[in-house]
C-alpha cells in the first residue's frame, strides 16, 4: 500500500495537504520547511517545483516560484537535496508541477528520480488525458508513483468519472474556475463537493484552491476528505522575519511561522 492510500485508510475526514514551493524562501530551505509541515500537524505535503509560468496558480504562488528560480532552484538541484528525505520525512510527498520543465529533464529519468528519492506522486495539472493513458501513465506506473488528475466545478459527470479511473492516490477538486490565491466562498461550493460525494468516487477527494483558514478548511472538509492549502502558507512564509528581504543575512523563521500557521488550522 502506498504511503496515500495508507493515510487515506487510517483517516477519513479532515485530511490536511500543504503546499510548498521548492527553494522557498531560500535555496535551501526546502527540507527544513517540509520538516517544519509535518511537525506541526499536515498530513500530506505538496511540494511545487518552480517554473516560469505557472497558469493555474496565483500572484502569491508565482510570486514564490519566481524566487525560487531566482534563488537557484532546478529539478536536479531538488532530486539532490531530496536524497536521504525519507530518513526524516514519513508523511507522503507529492510534486506538483508543470510538463515543460520535466519533459526537458527527461519523463523517464523524472519518474525513476523521484521514485529513487522517495515521492509518492505526481500532480501535472497540464498533462492531457489522452496523452497520459497513451504515453506518460505507463511510465509514471512503472514506477509506481501515483497520479492525480484535478477537476473542477465544471467538469462533466463523465470526465469526473473517468480521470476518478485513472487517478491514484486522490482527487483534486478545484473549488472555483479560477487561480490559487482567490478568496472564494466555499459555503457556496457545498453543492458541487456533494455532487462529488454523491458519485461513489473510488478517490477520496481533496478540496483546493480558497483554503485558508479553518472556517474555509472546515467547509472545505464537509462533504469531502480533507483540502489543500498553498497560498495562505507561502503568505506566512513570506511574512517570516527576513523572508522578504529584511536585515542582511537574517534567517527567516519557517519554523515558527509554519507552527503559528498550521495552529489557526486545526486547534
Amino acid at each position: 500500500m502506498s504511503r496515500i492510500k495508507d493515510l487515506f485508510a487510517k483517516k477519513k475526514k479532515n485530511v490536511l495537504n500543504i503546499y510548498c514551493t521548492a527553494g522557498y524562501p531560500r535555496l535551501d530551505s526546502t527540507l527544513e520547511v517540509m520538516k517544519a509541515l509535518q511537525d506541526n500537524g499536515a498530513d500530506m505535503i505538496e511540494l511545487g517545483m518552480p517554473y516560469s509560468d505557472p497558469l493555474a496558480d496565483g500572484p502569491v504562488i508565482q510570486v514564490s516560484n519566481g524566487k525560487a528560480l531566482a534563488n537557484g532552484m532546478t529539478i536536479a538541484t531538488l532530486f539532490d537535496q531530496l536524497k536521504g528525505f525519507r530518513s526524516s520525512i514519513r508523511v507522503p510527498v507529492l510534486l506538483m508541477g508543470y510538463m515543460n520543465p520535466v519533459l526537458q529533464y527527461g519523463f523517464d529519468r523524472f519518474c525513476a528520480a523521484a521514485a529513487a528519492a522517495g515521492v509518492d506522486g505526481l500532480i501535472l495539472p497540464d498533462l492531457p488525458i489522452y496523452e497520459f493513458e497513451m504515453e506518460y501513465g505507463p511510465v509514471i506506473r512503472k514506477y509506481g508513483l501515483d497520479f492525480v488528475f484535478l477537476v473542477t466545478p465544471e467538469t462533466s459527470p463523465e470526465r469526473v468519472r473517468q480521470v476518478d479511473v485513472l487517478s491514484t492516490g486522490f482527487l483534486y477538486a478545484v473549488s472555483s474556475s479560477s487561480t490559487t490565491g482567490k478568496n472564494k466562498d466555499l459555503n457556496e461550493q457545498q453543492e458541487y463537493f456533494r455532487r462529488l460525494e454523491g458519485m461513489g468516487l473510488r478517490n477520496p477527494v481533496l478540496v483546493g484552491f480558497s483554503i485558508r483558514d479553518r472556517a474555509s478548511f472546515e467547509a472545505a472538509s464537509l462533504h469531502t476528505n480533507g483540502a489543500i492549502i498553498g497560498t495562505a502558507y507561502i503568505r506566512a512564509l513570506e511574512n517570516a522575519d527576513g523572508a522578504t528581504g529584511g536585515e542582511t543575512g537574517h534567517v527567516p523563521d519557517i519554523a515558527g511561522a509554519t507552527k503559528e500557521f498550521l495552529s489557526t488550522i486545526l486547534t
